[in-house]
């Protein structure tokens, strides 16, 4: 085990994108230089391969690349052809882009709380914040792994909702529900939405994004939206917005992608490992790993006793050369842009999570050292607490 005063102090960051981009070099290089020799940047061969080796990965749900994954829930929303003042359902303890793609719509975010433990939606809240308004339910895999989708998919069918999956956060987990046992998260609702900005599980070297389907009609309704509304060129059937994966950015996603599993493994490895180790701090609670879905790690969030003690734990870690990050500090239903929007339900698990999270470093290329030196400050904190 490192210790703390052995020498000079490491720095751990969140995430290491250049370790994993050293390994990839010559195979990333060589696909940059192939889209430019062919000049085809927009659309194009490789936007269509990186298209179809997705669809396989996720079992053959049609992939619709867009230009991020924000701009891949408006296109979601707009296909399901929600109007100024319907309202869509999602968690409060989340990323602002649902709630952000809603409201540039005119839609209306109606912002449900999230189980402490597993951090996903809540089907009971769900339930209770259906209305004659309700028009879309976004189901959020939030840090790597996916909620209760049986549930929400029976409500899906006796509400006449539909659901969108956002699964910016959990792309390679697979549900272990009855029914949809070992089906991709993000191709059980009606429409599946991803991001592939540069942090994520499968990321690009810049912004992308994708919506998963298998609805012939919502299909081409997407692929029409994203190209300025027009299915033949000059031809616009509705109004469409511009959204499209730049090729170059599809070329680095389709030399990384082949890797995603293994990516995934070492992701879960550093958590099992995190958990055995820091299983010994009693104020530290591990991630709960839900029995709905597996668990690809996006994010290893941890909870303390109190705000003062994460706070405290996150200033330590940084004084030592450790980044650590809060995800999320302020729910959505508290943040000046959204607080003046009615709310007919209190969120106490959402308010009580933003007080007590705290995400550790974890990335596939993680070395043990490195992880040993993030726990060993974890405990120096705890004991230094202890003669205070």
């Amino acid at each position: 085990m490192i210790g703390l005063n052995t020498g000079p102090r490491p720095r751990v960051q969140i995430l290491d994108l250049t370790a994993q981009h050293q390994q990839l070099t010559d195979e990333i290089q060589s696909a940059i230089h192939s889209v430019i020799d062919s000049s085809q940047f927009i659309q194009g061969e490789e936007v269509e391969r990186f298209s179809s080796s997705l669809s396989k990965y996720l079992g053959g749900q049609e992939v619709i690349t867009c230009a991020n994954g924000t701009d891949a829930l408006q296109l979601a929303y707009m296909a399901l052809e929600l109007q100024p003042g319907d309202e869509v359902i999602l968690p409060t303890f989340n990323y602002v882009a649902a709630a952000e793609a809603a409201c540039l719509l005119g839609l209306i975010p109606v912002f449900v709380d999230s189980c402490f433990e597993t951090f996903q939606m809540d089907p009971i809240q769900i339930v209770s914040a259906i209305g004659p308004k309700t028009k879309a339910i976004v189901a959020v895999h939030l840090f790597g792994q996916g909620g209760d989708m049986q549930a929400l998919m029976e409500i899906s069918e006796q509400f006449g909702i539909p659901i969108i999956e956002d699964n910016a956060q959990s792309l390679g987990a697979v549900s272990n529900q009855e029914g949809f046992k070992g089906k991709a998260l993000g191709t059980i609702g009606t429409i599946g939405t991803t991001s592939f900005f540069p942090s994520k599980n499968l990321g690009c070297m810049g912004d992308g994004g994708a919506l998963f389907c298998s609805n012939s009609d919502l299909i081409d309704k997407i692929k029409m939206l994203r190209n300025h509304g027009q299915k033949v060129r000059y031809r616009y059937e509705c109004v469409g917005i511009n959204s499209r994966l730049d090729a170059i950015q599809a070329a680095i996603l389709s030399v990384k992608l082949p890797f995603l599993n293994h990516f995934c493994e070492k992701r879960v490895e550093v958590a099992v490992r995190y958990n055995w180790l820091l299983s010994e701090i009693p104020e530290i609670v591990t991630p709960k790993m839900s029995h709905f879905s597996s668990h690809v790690f996006h994010q290893y969030t941890i909870k303390l006793e109190n705000k003062e003690i994460r706070n405290d734990l996150q200033a330590w870690l940084a004084e030592w050369g450790v980044q650590s990050i809060i995800y999320y500090p302020v729910p959505l239903h508290a943040q000046p842009a959204y607080r003046t929007i009615p709310q007919n339900a209190w969120f106490p698990n959402a308010e009580l999570l933003s007080d007590l999270v705290l995400s550790l470093p974890i990335y596939p290329e993680l070395t043990v050292d490195s992880q040993d030196y993030v726990v060993e400050c974890t405990k120096q904190f705890f004991k230094k607490r202890m003669t205070i």
